[in-house]
């Protein structure tokens, strides 16, 4: 049996299910097929899940000094959580390093997450800038892991950077959420909205000029466009629909979310920079949001008294409650910041911002 990529055109052999390039269904064409046309390497393919019952949790996290899918020597386990595993890995056909993110059994099981993870990994598939890290592959083993292939980004969390350094100057943090306001932008304009912005998804490494440059992470990840009907649906374990503290009100409310609900995140983000706290105080991720959609948040300045005021002003507007209030793109609110920004290098920065 071949089929083929109704975009890309490819055909594959075998029991693919998506095309490895851009994620595509593939369609029956016949045949026995043969090796992708465009493709001189050896194939891997998606394939059909050949045992019934799917992958178990323990071989999804274990997966150090193996070689999966006939490709990739996983080397050393990155990081996990509630919806993937990451490991550090040679892809052996092409001696690149890559980062490889095996999707939790239990959220492979979901068909309509498996099924929004294709779509947006599709799109994902075809991000081409700086400060946004695209998807290289989706795959699935013939046990049924499925997995996503990236570019290995060696650097920081932003997350850990703001532990390690306490509170981020002001020329700094600009800096940082300059970067991220286009990596943004360059994403929205392809249709891909984040919807799960925070400090762990955004990496810290070093351009070709030894300068600091941040990249936006996770595009492409299997999260709802909205929170559902009842905030005690975030606490369903399995798949993540957001990360409670960065959530725009919009997005708790279960509303559609378009660029200006990533805008109210990084705000958060950058609030966070600057002063080390949260700008909606609660005792639970549950209050907190509460709070978001009753309160209004606390001002930069509340917490330190000398930060710039122009500045403040440009953080406090990405974090109005009403998305009509805030910046309409992330384009205008990296302007915004750079305008407001004292001691930084708009010359390189404003080629970004295009």
């Amino acid at each position: 049996m071949s089929r083929r990529c109704p975009k890309c055109k490819t055909v594959y052999a075998g029991e693919a299910r998506f095309c490895p390039k851009d994620g595509s269904p593939l369609v029956d064409v016949g045949g026995s097929g043969g090796r992708p046309v465009s493709a001189p390497a050896p194939r891997t393919e998606v394939r059909k899940v050949a045992k019934s019952e799917g992958p178990s949790m323990s071989r999804a996290g274990q997966l150090t000094d193996q070689i999966l899918d006939r490709r990739y020597q996983i080397s050393r386990k990155l990081g996990e959580g509630g919806m993937a595993f990451v490991y550090e890995a040679l892809d052996m056909s092409t001696g690149n390093v890559v980062a490889v993110k095996v999707l939790s059994p239990k959220l492979s099981k979901d068909a309509s997450s498996v099924e929004r993870l294709r779509r947006e990994a599709g799109l994902a598939m075809r991000l081409e800038h700086p400060n946004a890290c695209k998807i290289l592959r989706l795959q699935e083993t013939e046990d049924g892991l499925i997995y996503l292939v990236m570019p290995y980004l060696k650097g920081e969390l932003l997350s850990d950077w703001e532990v390690k350094r306490g509170p981020i100057p002001p020329a700094e943090g600009v800096d940082i959420l300059v970067q991220c306001c286009a990596g943004l932008h360059h994403a929205h304009h392809l249709n891909i909205v984040h919807r799960d912005l925070k400090p762990e998804n955004i990496m810290m490494v070093k351009d070709e000029d030894g300068l600091d440059q941040a990249v936006v992470m996770d595009f492409g990840l299997a999260k709802e466009n909205r929170a559902g009907p009842g905030v005690a649906k975030l606490t369903a374990t399995g798949i993540i629909l957001g990360t409670p503290e960065f959530m725009s009100p919009e997005q708790i409310r279960g509303k559609p979310l378009d660029a200006r609900s990533d805008v109210y995140a990084l705000g958060i983000v950058g609030f966070e920079m600057f002063t080390g706290k949260l700008p909606f105080q609660g005792r639970t991720p549950q209050e907190m949001m509460i709070a978001r959609l009753r309160g209004k948040p606390t001002t930069v300045r509340a917490v330190l008294p000398d930060f710039p005021k122009k500045l403040e002003a440009v953080i406090m507007k990405s974090l109005e409650t009403e998305p009509d209030k805030r910046y309409a793109t992330a384009l205008e609110f990296g302007k915004a910041l750079l305008d407001a920004g004292d001691g930084v290098d708009k010359k390189r920065l404003k080629k970004l911002l295009k």
